[in-house]
């Protein structure tokens, strides 16, 4: 397995190898052992996730403070641009946003701190989203960042304004959350 460090600390990219032949593939999307070698903790997992999604639609940008959770996130069917942004109060890089194209076909995964806030764009005709949580759903601490909110400048590759839920299309700006309500930068 190779992993990327991306310039936000704690968010890693990871690139698992798979093992292909004439009947599809095999590979291991969470093994304890070698993922923690990577800086994925250990015994984290709290409940897993999958979501379907068609071309167009946008998910996020979702975090949860308190019962922060962290993500591994991974791609079943079809493409998506995946977004995390640091948002832990204090943070060198609190604001800034990290994008990757995560793939049935390139079979990578990102792993996703707590203190992050996390999102997608639905490239394919259709994807199968699955990620890993470390904390369970909690509504009531649910937040929804704006997905488009400028001063974030995340370059979403949209030609036409996406497909929202009520919830995500009420995103607010980072700079309007009180800071009692953003998770706090730790090393």
């Amino acid at each position: 397995m190779e992993t990327l460090k991306t310039p936000l600390p704690g968010l890693i990219l990871l690139k698992p190898k798979a093992f292909q032949d004439s009947r599809g593939f095999f590979l291991e999307s969470w093994q304890e052992a070698r993922y923690k070698a990577f800086g994925i903790p250990d015994g984290v997992w709290a409940q897993d996730n999958v979501s379907s999604s068609s071309q167009g639609v946008l998910r996020g940008l979702h975090f949860q403070h308190p019962n922060a959770q962290g993500k591994l996130i991974c791609v079943l069917e079809g493409e998506i641009f995946d977004v995390a942004v640091d948002i832990r109060w204090g943070s060198p890089t609190f604001g800034k946003s990290f994008s990757t194209l995560l793939s049935s076909s390139n079979l990578h995964q990102l792993w996703i701190p707590k203190g992050f806030a996390h999102g997608f764009l639905v490239m394919s005709n259709q994807a199968i989203v699955s990620y890993k949580a470390s904390d369970f759903y909690a509504p009531e601490n649910e937040k929804t960042l704006l997905w488009n909110d400028p001063q974030l400048g995340i370059g979403w590759p949209v030609k036409s304004p996406p497909v929202l839920s009520a919830k995500d299309s009420q995103g607010i700006p980072l700079h309007q959350f009180p800071r009692t309500s953003l998770p706090s930068f730790s090393i």
